[in-house]
């Protein structure tokens, strides 16, 4: 007996839609291996009407008052925590996470960064009237600015959602938004709860592939293309998005730097960078997955490490202490496998380095010493659950390596020496610095990098306002 498959489709002016020529791409479950779903294979056709639906809506949507989108917003996160099991049970089925760790980690934040917005929405700021020119008076008005292309990620569908549709439609934007084609199934479902609540046409959802994405991009309706992903995914973006001078918002790869000194607490470090790097199998672009330690304390700090990384576990949604789940793809358990297939003779496994059981896609948590500055797995983004550690002698040299890569999204100091954290904080050349801390985030902190990691801030004020554009008035006074 064979089990039903269950069927996704697009939300297009508040409607369910199947993809217009009626092409699926199946929907694997990574924990199993399995398809549980079918999902449309997006084309033309359907990013037209989607395109179209957000076009048409746009005015009026535009024309709200921010009071009236603070209403809207806030039911929308209060909805997300009615439908929270809900969504929680689509998310794992997307992902494989651990049911516990879902349900406390990702819907309390997504929450309360759905209501940051709903508040910030009312507290657009600019220059106050006044007279520059004799005679003239200058006010600036800042707008949306238009409908917006989103492409979200796989490693945080429902989180990466929200970080994407909050603020654009707290700054009047109207939006179609598309899921990766390996985890729609949650961004379905916020189709579906966001539906009942905004006018049709505000709030659209597009499912498919790399080429779907393309041509939302290349679309000529939207005025913003915005996407979390790769930096290959986001160099093509920004070459398609030039063609006709889309506003281009890009939050690409990590590959962040966690700088322990000597006076650091190593059984505390350890603890905390261990989580950092493995939490979500390392599937984040500021995982704490490239550790430089001091010297002195290198070899100490490696076999706590190699210790907690056998301590830590991976296993099913549904069992008890496990820290995460699988890869999300089998393409991505290949990429992961190969930094390790690859690794160069100076190099040492401590801990893992091996795929773990025979179905679904997980990998073990991994920790790899004797690299190199050079070495593949240091300056390359392996997105699992893996934690490389490197040597080095002093400040000067941490920097070095610390900044000597070409991601700029986040990073990590260690030590209770305020000058030195404060240093390092100033010379690191990330988009975030953590003290004696790594990964938290907060709704009114900006979240966003430099160099291949991308351009514009996710989260925060900041982020807010890259969902608007200023316009000059001046009027005379005669």
């Amino acid at each position: 007996m064979t089990t039903e498959l269950r069927r996704l489709r697009n939300y297009i002016n508040g409607e369910f839609r199947d993809a217009a020529d009626g092409r699926t791409i199946d929907v694997v479950n990574p924990a199993t291996g399995e398809v549980f779903a079918t999902s449309p294979l997006s084309g033309q056709a359907d990013v037209d009407a989607a395109m179209d639906a957000a076009a048409a809506a746009f005015p009026a949507w535009r024309d709200t008052t921010p009071a009236e989108r603070q209403k809207v917003l806030l039911k929308i996160a209060d909805a997300f925590e009615e439908r929270a099991e809900d969504l929680i049970a689509a998310e794992v089925e997307n992902t494989g996470k651990p049911v516990a760790l879902t349900a406390s980690e990702e819907i309390p934040p997504m929450v309360d960064q759905i209501r940051f917005f709903a508040g910030a929405a009312r507290l657009l700021e600019g220059r106050s009237a006044g007279e520059y020119m004799e005679g003239m008076t200058s006010i600036v008005r800042r707008e949306p600015v238009g409908v917006c292309a989103q492409v979200a990620p796989w490693n945080y569908p429902m989180m990466m959602a929200v970080w994407k549709f909050a603020p654009a439609l707290a700054a009047g934007n109207t939006v179609v938004l598309k899921p990766s084609d390996t985890t729609p199934a949650s961004t379905v479902l916020i189709a579906e709860i966001i539906g009942q609540i905004v006018p049709k046409g505000v709030f659209n959802v597009i499912c498919g592939d790399r080429e779907t994405g393309k041509a939302m991009v290349e679309h000529p309706t939207p005025a913003m293309a915005s996407i979390t992903g790769s930096v290959r995914a986001g160099m093509q973006v920004a070459e398609s998005a030039s063609k006709d001078v889309k506003r281009v918002h890009l939050e690409l790869g990590g590959k962040a730097p966690v700088v322990v000194f000597e006076d650091t607490d190593i059984a505390k470090a350890v603890e905390d960078i261990s989580v950092a790097g493995f939490f979500n199998a390392g599937q984040d672009c500021t995982a704490a997955t490239r550790v430089l330690v001091h010297e002195s304390i290198h070899d100490e700090f490696v076999a706590q490490l190699a210790k907690a990384a056998t301590d830590t576990k991976t296993g099913q949604p549904d069992d008890e202490d496990v820290l995460y789940g699988p890869l999300n793809n089998a393409n991505q358990l290949k990429q992961v496998s190969g930094f390790i297939d690859r690794l160069p003779a100076h190099a040492k496994v401590e801990a893992g380095g091996h795929q773990v059981g025979e179905k679904g896609y997980f990998y073990a948590p991994t920790v790899v010493s004797g690299l190199k500055q050079d070495d593949e797995i240091v300056q390359n983004e392996v997105f699992g659950p893996v934690i490389t550690v490197q040597s080095f002698r002093d400040e000067d040299q941490a920097l070095e390596y610390a900044n000597g890569v070409e991601f700029a999204l986040a990073s990590s100091v260690w030590t209770k020496d305020h000058a030195r954290a404060m240093r390092m904080s100033k010379a690191l050349d990330f988009g975030c610095v953590w003290i004696n801390t790594h990964i938290p985030l907060v709704a009114e902190m900006p979240h966003g990098g430099y160099k291949k990691s991308g351009y514009g801030k996710d989260l925060s004020a900041y982020g807010f306002e890259d969902y608007t554009r200023i316009k000059h008035v001046m009027t005379s006074l005669g």
